[in-house]
């Protein structure tokens, strides 16, 4: 039987809403993120040498990293865009709009000439596209989350059910890697010559399965009550600066030591492996696609732990995990033995997924309905710019100035040291109702 979106459903009709809200958020994100790591991961291994030739290789790296950083820089405008839109016009709209947006800038960038043949104006059409794949991930993530979260009938379960959306990370990881490493395999010089291009070009039917997914679910219940009780914010970026800024920018510095090591573990050490330790880049991209497997199952494991143990208090302990698994991490990799280099990358992502499956919901759940949209995607994307874009940056400068991995080591511990401040000062509403139109963070 088909529904519309004002019948009343039914406790098995909603029950399916649900698996089907989760599904087509869990696939929809895989497919998003697949379209971004792809290009971080071709980042380190091509682009510095297919559009900048002239630099000098570390030069070269920075140069390509600085391209990459592009698209973090306008994730947050993404956020403000569709969080705009999916307060004021609804959930999946927004979400079927990020997708396409993502995926034909994904495809774009396969087409995209190199140095050879247009000069510097391949770099300046990757950079353009980079951009745009920023605003697409950037309103992702919020939408995304919340079709899920917003379809949950009960409080206890909401960390576990907002976490499968964060699967779509490790998934979309683990597609990306594996579309490079198979094209890898290409003799001579084939995959630098035209083999990357190819997992690009393939992602374009990747978004139609996508699209066909998300055109197939109901708006949240969240969403459709507001309507019904008119009670959608005219303004909504401007109300949650308003009402809810400190959630805003502690959701931003809360994810300090979940993004910026991340990207360092997976983007940053390409460029370090392949240039420093001087291992094979099949040996990189193998080890981050099992570690991305490894995720598949901690990510949900950690949301289930946050509906038991509090989101606040799992998260804190990625948190701590995190600081002091970036020694560890560099001191395995200093081994040069390619077993331990393996196994390093293989457990780098378990500190980030205690933190990354109780996110969702630690940071969702702190605003209200009207506003959750923006306030989340906003709060969640600004830690892009502080974060994520310039930590392999960061990373490949730190390493140029002092020739040493302990630079990099002591900046992942710092950014551990704020994401647990910051967490700590966040509320923990597990468990508790978040169904009320003013929610906690208005103090009402």
């Amino acid at each position: 039987m088909s529904l519309s979106s004002d019948q009343p459903l039914t406790h098995r009709q909603h029950a399916a809403q649900l698996r089907r809200a989760v599904i087509a958020s869990t696939i929809g994100t895989t497919i998003e993120w697949y379209d971004f790591f792809l290009y971080s991961t071709v980042t380190g291994l091509v682009f510095a040498r297919l559009y900048f030739p002239h630099s000098d290789p570390l030069v070269g790296t920075l140069e390509a990293f600085a391209i990459y950083a592009v698209g973090f820089a306008a994730r947050p405008i993404g956020a403000a865009i569709f969080g705009h839109w999916g307060d004021r016009l609804g959930r999946k709209s927004a979400l079927i709009a990020t997708l396409m947006l993502m995926g034909i800038a994904t495809f774009l960038v396969g087409l995209v000439p190199t140095y050879d043949s247009i000069g510097i104006w391949g770099a300046i059409l990757l950079t353009l596209l980079r951009f745009i794949q920023g605003v697409g991930v950037g309103g992702e993530w919020g939408g995304s989350v919340l079709l899920s979260m917003e379809w949950a009938r009960t409080t206890h379960h909401r960390g576990f059910v907002a976490s499968w959306p964060q699967f779509g990370v490790p998934a979309g990881l683990f597609l990306a890697n594996l579309a490079v490493l198979i094209f890898s395999s290409l003799s001579g010089d084939q995959f630098i010559t035209w083999g990357w291009r190819v997992p690009f070009l393939i992602s374009i039917v990747l978004v139609g399965i996508g699209l066909w997914i998300r055109l197939g679910i109901l708006e949240t219940p969240t969403f459709r009550r507001l309507v019904e009780e008119d009670r959608i914010e005219r303004a909504p970026i401007a109300e949650v600066f308003r009402l809810q800024a400190k959630e805003v920018f502690l959701s931003a510095f809360a994810r300090m030591a979940e993004q910026a090591p991340f990207y360092i573990f997976t983007a940053f050490i390409f460029a370090y492996g392949t240039g420093t330790l001087k291992v094979s880049r099949d040996l990189l991209l193998a080890a981050v696609l099992i570690a991305s497997i490894v995720s598949f199952f901690s990510i949900p494991l950690a949301g289930h732990l946050s509906d038991r143990f509090g989101r606040r208090r799992v998260y804190i302990f990625g948190a701590v995990l995190t600081g002091i698994f970036g020694w560890v991490y560099f001191m395995m990799l200093d081994t040069l033995v390619p077993f331990w280099i393996f196994a390093a990358i293989v457990l780098s992502l378990i500190p980030h997924d205690i933190m990354y499956g109780p996110q969702a919901a630690l940071i969702a759940e702190s605003f209200t309905g009207r506003l959750r949209y923006s306030g989340a995607s906003i709060g969640y994307q600004l830690a892009s710019i502080i974060a994520g874009g310039p930590a392999p940056l960061i990373a490949t400068a730190l390493f140029a100035t002092y020739r040493s991995w302990v630079a990099i080591a002591v900046y992942i511990s710092a950014c551990a040291v704020i994401s647990v401040v910051s967490a700590a000062m966040l509320k923990d509403y597990t468990g508790k109702d978040i169904s009320a139109e003013y929610a906690f963070g208005e103090g009402q």
